[in-house]
């Protein structure tokens, strides 16, 4: 699984780490950080990431 933010589109909302802390991050000066390449394991999260996303800046691709 490949996650791909568009980081044009992403306003540092957050709502993707809510949904998915151990693939999505903000860091210390509230931007948004990712894993590109989770394990399988965390895709339940990470597409219920992309879905909560205010801006649908989140693709997946397998």
């Amino acid at each position: 699984m490949k996650v791909i933010v568009d980081m044009d589109k992403c306003q540092d909302h957050g709502q993707c780490v809510f949904a998915a802390p151990e693939v999505f991050r903000l860091n210390d000066e509230g931007h948004l950080e990712y894993e590109s390449a989770p394990d399988d394991s965390l895709r339940d999260e990470v597409e219920e990431a992309a879905d909560v996303c205010p801006l649908q800046a989140i693709t997946i691709e397998d």
